[in-house]
């Protein structure tokens, strides 16, 4: 079994052997070094062979072969002569930067620094992989400007220290703002360096420097990229692009620049307006968009060019927020109430009149308290106390013209113009309103009344007509009755006449009675108990004048018969007629009689008996007439 394992094995003894040779008899007798192919040789050199050859003071990496740590490593290959007891080899890993990474570098020995710098500058030195020709090129000691992109270097580690990284990346819709840490300081007054050319948005701090770039905060911007900056010379701070929606502008007040000329005008007297990219308020605003600007160096301040409603009101505010702080407006009339209202005001900013207001201002909040604000609600105190809360509130339209007209007069002179001013709610005192209250209704039940009182009288006049009209045939009818009656007798004109006017008058009672009553039930009754009278009073009236006019027809009528028959006869003939009319026979029918028997009985007989009958006749037509009627 064990001769078998050390045939199957048989080459690992000549490894061993190969490898004992290498490190006890090629190194040590021929001072072979190999550097594998990912490797680089580190060499120390303990001692030198040729004198007393020291490292110059302040330095620690040898170039001209002094013992120490040598600048020039061992690129991968075999050497020879590289004996253990004179060099110690350290194999040392390729430097790797990935590729989202910078690779910073600090010397570890080097020049001194320039005074007032704190990057050294860059030197031909094969990007940092030639450790010798960075030393005897002056290569500066420390942070250096010059740094490793992504790849894979050989860098002596004694020499040179590596820091990894991020890559600067500005995502979208933001902008990266600068500061330096080194550069020329920056001019007295200034906050920030002003464009140089040449340095690729930084990303070569030597062009920066040499084009004359200051130290510090800088106007320009980087926009979204990625790029390869080295943050021992620039610190990156992202922010959001001015977005300015649509309706608004934005002013920009602008603190870098050259000093501007004022294009106001000698009319302005509240700051500068400047042209582009001068120090001062840019007369020209941002339209909608977004802007990368650097927020440092650049106020921009957003201004609506829509209507702005701003509200005096305790429970409502716009999504603005302008009007968080304002509150419902309390005012005192001239007769001592205090009351509340609400009011809202309409303004409208026009874009070329932004930066005056901003220029004035400030911004839109310093608008709003310092002149909105006060105007509005003085003005409404003063109105107030001009006038009574009742007048008040019955003028609302009108003070709310007055209030539109005098306030959008104010706002002009501060580059604002005022669309309208609206009187919201009014919050008058609790007792007055109570008595308003009760005097409204007290006016209402009197209106209501006098309408009552007014369709009682139209429902008068209307029944007084519609009686009218329904006895206008009885009266046609009286009419010809009394005309008929005329022709017959007075007394039956008479009696017609009477009852027509008895009619008319009990209609006009039943009216004046139906209207009074609806006006109220006292008095429906007193003028009821007047209307019956009336009526007994009219009908009693009537029926006398009937009776008064059926006698006089009759003492007519006696007194024509009178006249045409004899006093003495016509009496003879009432008393027959009354014998008659009770039936008893006065003398025979036929009576004959006469003196002597003589022919005068007979005669007398005749005309006594003719007289009888013909009262009989004249009897029977009275009869009839007395039944028709």
């Amino acid at each position: 079994m064990s001769e078998n394992l050390l045939i199957q094995f048989w080459w690992v003894f000549p490894l061993v052997a190969a490898v004992l040779l290498y490190k006890f008899v090629l190194r040590v007798f021929f001072g072979m070094i190999i550097v594998p192919d990912d490797r680089i040789g580190l060499v120390v050199k303990k001692f030198t062979l040729y004198g007393d050859t020291r490292l110059p003071d302040g330095r620690i990496i040898a170039t001209k072969g002094e013992a120490g740590m040598q600048a020039a490593p061992l690129a991968p290959g075999l050497y020879w002569r590289m004996w253990p007891w004179q060099y110690a080899i350290t194999m040392e890993q390729f430097t790797l930067i990935p590729q989202d990474k910078l690779g910073l570098v600090k010397a570890k020995d080097g020049a001194p620094m320039d005074t007032g710098r704190v990057l050294g500058k860059p030197v031909d030195c094969d990007k940092f992989q030639d450790g010798r020709g960075f030393l005897e090129n002056n290569g500066q000691k420390g942070p250096q400007a010059a740094f490793l992109t992504p790849g894979s270097y050989r860098i002596n580690t004694f020499l040179f220290e590596i820091v990894m990284v991020p890559i600067t990346r500005i995502q979208e819709n933001k902008v990266g703002i600068v500061t330096t840490l080194d550069g020329e300081p920056l001019d007295k007054g200034e906050i920030a360096g002003g464009s140089v050319d040449g340095h690729r948005n930084y990303q070569d701090p030597m062009a920066f420097i040499k084009a004359g770039g200051k130290k510090g905060l800088q106007e320009d911007v980087i926009l979204a990229g990625t790029y390869y900056l080295n943050p021992w010379f620039a610190i990156v701070e992202q922010v959001d692009m001015i977005h300015i929606h649509i309706g608004f502008v934005g002013v920009v007040n602008s603190f870098v620049g050259p000093e501007g000329s004022d294009t106001s005008g000698v009319g302005f007297t509240h700051g500068n307006i400047v042209a582009k990219n001068e120090k001062g308020v840019w007369d020209e605003p941002l339209d909608p968009g977004k802007h990368p600007i650097n927020i440092y160096t650049h106020a921009v301040e957003i201004v609506p060019t829509t209507n702005i409603v701003l509200n005096w009101a305790n429970s409502r505010t716009e999504s603005h927020e302008l009007d968080k702080n304002l509150s419902t407006i309390s005012v005192r009339s001239s007769d001592g109430f205090t009351f509340n209202l609400d009011v809202s005001q309409i303004i409208h900013i026009p874009r070329n009149e932004a930066p005056k207001v901003i220029a004035r201002f400030g911004n839109m909040k310093n608008l709003v308290s310092q002149v909105l604000e006060p105007t509005i609600a003085n003005y409404f105190r003063n109105s107030a106390q001009k006038s009574g809360v009742i007048e008040f509130l019955t003028n609302r339209s009108q003070r709310q013209e007055d209030a539109r007209q005098q306030i959008s007069k104010v706002l002009d002179a501060y580059n604002v113009e005022g669309v309208d001013t609206l009187i919201g709610d009014i919050v008058p005192p609790e007792a007055l309103m109570k008595t308003l209250t009760d005097r409204k209704i007290a006016e209402q039940e009197r209106v209501t009344y006098e309408i009552q009182k007014s369709a009682q009288i139209e429902r008068k006049e209307f029944e007084s007509a519609k009686a009218g009209a329904d006895m206008q045939p009885e009266v046609v009818k009286s009419t010809r009755q009394v005309e008929i009656n005329t022709q017959l007798a007075a007394s039956k004109v008479a009696a017609a006449r009477g009852d027509a006017e008895s009619r008319i008058i009990n209609a006009k009672a039943d009216a004046e009675n139906k209207t009074i009553t609806a006006k109220a039930d006292a008095e429906a009754k007193t003028i009821n108990a007047k209307a019956d009278a009336a009526a007994t009073e009219v009908n009693g009236n009537a029926d006398a004048g009937k009776i008064k006019a059926i006698g006089l027809a009759e003492a007519e009528v006696t007194k024509q018969k009178t006249e045409a028959m004899g006093t003495e006869q016509y009496a003879i003939v009432r008393v027959a007629e009354a014998l008659a009319s009770n039936g008893i026979k006065l003398v025979p029918e036929i009576l004959v009689s006469g003196k002597d028997g003589g022919n005068g009985g007979m005669i007398d007989a005749l005309i006594g008996n003719e007289m009888l009958k013909k009262l009989q006749r004249e009897g029977e037509v009275k009869a009839d007439t007395t039944a028709k009627e």
